[in-house]
């Protein structure tokens, strides 16, 4: 087992209100497995574009996942009554 196998899950009643934490739990996430800036920032605005896209739908409950196992890290958003999206990023070499 890497030493970065984990899931990391968080129920959000409301997401835009909440943006700012989301925006440093994933930079923080992504450093943890080794992401460098850019990669991090690339993830980083994927997940916000997903978010941004259910808030839009009008879909404020969400549960976002962090799950690390097999070299892949899975970020995936799942919003109550609407679509779910899901990226998938190798983890660096070493982690």
């Amino acid at each position: 087992m890497s030493d970065h196998d984990f899931l990391f899950a968080l129920d959000l009643s409301d997401e835009p209100h909440f943006d700012r934490m989301l925006q440093e739990l994933s930079a923080a996430v992504l450093r943890y497995v080794g992401f460098d800036a850019r990669r991090a920032d690339a993830a980083t605005g994927e997940l916000r574009s997903a978010l941004a896209a259910g808030a839009a739908g009008g879909h404020r409950h969400c549960d976002i996942r962090f799950r690390a196992a097999a070299g892949a890290l899975r970020i995936s958003v799942a919003f109550a009554g609407g679509r779910a999206w899901e990226a998938t990023h190798t983890l660096p070499s070493g982690s």
